[in-house]
């Protein structure tokens, strides 16, 4: 579907371009002006208020530059800056990989901007951004994107967003993947020479740096970034797979302490994305809320690090794993996200908007396997059907088990709480989520089987 038609308005909400990267990748675009040489990483713009957006860039130092380095920034009402509104001048240096983000603050509401960088006399290209409304919206066209993985395709998703008209680009987790060269990557890809930089799985600072740089340079990723602000939060790939708050599944040994581990990650994060830094790496805090006018209030969950209790398995005795899910004391997001996330659809709704739109990574919806007995498909339909993962699907449909305990499944009384906080608090509540690499529209029950959002 068009991405014309994925916006919000007093009636309804469509939603027909949530885009998994799953399956993207590089073509050498000509995106990047003479300033390429210096600017190398293209512009990028984020978290934007009605007043105020953050505006970043990495620039390459020449030869013989000391390690502080002068950037001056300015932004524009028009595109060939007769009319600055802003301006000024951040040293960057190697202790944050030279990236450079401003908060450019004493903007008008819903007005589209224009910026730029330059050093030494050489001018990164210009960006496009638009700050929030504050009142008076009627619609609402939002990007919504997860798991863009360079090895296993082109970025042409990126490449539609940025030619495309929004007001934000979401995205929901895995902006990058961990792996070394040649893992979960498309075996076509890598003839055509989409390989991963570094090469190893990346641990250290150093690693994610590099991996954030690789990116950074795909022109179809750039381009989106240029046109659009971006409001983002991590999965578990900008760690590792599967992390929770203080380890994750494909943290292995010989890899060192995890939590060197999560502060690398969390580090180059906010160095490399266009995102408003809430306190220190070490809390690791991005869940947060943006306005759009008295139609909708945006609010960004972390259901991944801050407080999530460790994943059960289906590798567990049946009891024992049922008996844990009931638990309800486990959870996916921590009390004070939790009590956090409870106010805010509380002082949203009360302020009179009607809807409530909540991004975040995983799949809050319901998914356990049918339960489908032996001859209700011959074995060539199931092998056709379910390439291979029949008796898993079957076991589990039988077990009344879910199929993926990652997800909002693997924490149901964490899921019946926060449903039971969209009824009590919220008007009308759209979660958004990524993660699975495939499509799903889902109606949200309350344990007593009241709809009380949808989630696409």
């Amino acid at each position: 579907m068009s991405l014309d038609r994925l916006r919000v308005n007093r009636r309804h909400f469509l939603v027909g371009a949530s885009a998994t990267l799953g399956v993207l990748a590089l073509r050498g675009y000509p995106v990047l002006a003479a300033a390429a040489a210096h600017f190398t990483h293209g512009v990028a713009s984020g978290d934007p208020l009605a007043d105020r957006v953050i505006l970043w860039t990495r620039v390459l130092p020449g030869s013989g530059t000391a390690d502080g380095l002068d950037v001056a920034w300015e932004i524009a009402a028009d595109e060939s800056f007769q009319q600055v509104i802003s301006s000024g001048t951040v040293i960057t240096d190697s202790s944050r990989d030279y990236t450079v983000k401003v908060d450019a603050a004493g903007l008008s509401p819903a007005t589209q901007y224009f910026y730029r960088f330059s050093a030494h006399g050489v001018y990164s290209v210009t960006g496009r951004t638009r700050t929030l409304p504050d009142a008076g919206v009627e619609s609402l066209r939002l990007a919504v994107l997860s798991c863009s993985n360079y090895p296993q395709g082109y970025f042409n998703v990126y490449k539609e967003v940025a030619n495309r008209p929004c007001d934000a680009v979401l995205h929901l987790g895995d902006y990058i993947y961990e792996y070394a060269e040649g893992g979960y990557a498309n075996p076509v890809m890598l003839e055509l020479g989409r390989n991963v930089q570094p090469v190893n799985e990346i641990v250290s600072i150093e690693d994610y740096r590099m991996r954030y740089g690789l990116y950074r340079t795909d022109a179809d990723l750039q381009a989106a970034h240029q046109n659009h602000p971006f409001i983002c939060v991590w999965d578990d790939h900008e760690i590792t797979n599967n992390t929770w708050q203080t380890g994750a599944q494909n943290h292995n040994e010989g890899e060192g302490p995890f939590d060197a581990r999560r502060l690398a990650a969390i580090q180059a994060y906010y160095e490399w994305l266009p995102i408003r830094d809430q306190g220190t790496v070490e809390e690791g805090i991005i869940y947060r809320s943006f306005e759009f006018g008295d139609l909708a209030t945006l609010i960004m969950l972390d259901t991944r690090l801050v407080g999530r209790d460790e994943q059960l398995t289906h590798d567990m005795n049946i009891d024992t794993l049922r008996s844990r899910l009931a638990n309800d004391q486990r959870s996916i997001m921590g009390t004070t996200q939790e009590s956090w996330l409870a106010g805010e659809l509380m002082r949203s709704a009360r302020a009179g908007k009607p809807w409530q739109i909540v991004g975040q990574q995983l799949l809050m919806g319901k998914l356990f396997p049918p339960q489908v007995s032996d001859d209700e498909l011959d074995p060539i339909q199931r092998e056709a059907i379910l390439a291979g993962r029949y008796g898993m699907l079957r076991n589990r449909g039988r077990q009344g088990l879910p199929l993926n305990l990652d997800a909002w499944d693997g924490y149901p009384a964490n899921r019946s709480r926060v449903l039971e906080a969209f009824r009590e608090h919220a008007n009308n509540v759209i979660v958004l989520a990524g993660d699975t690499h495939s499509s799903w529209a889902f109606d949200l029950h309350a344990d007593d089987n009241e709809i009380v959002a949808v989630e696409f």
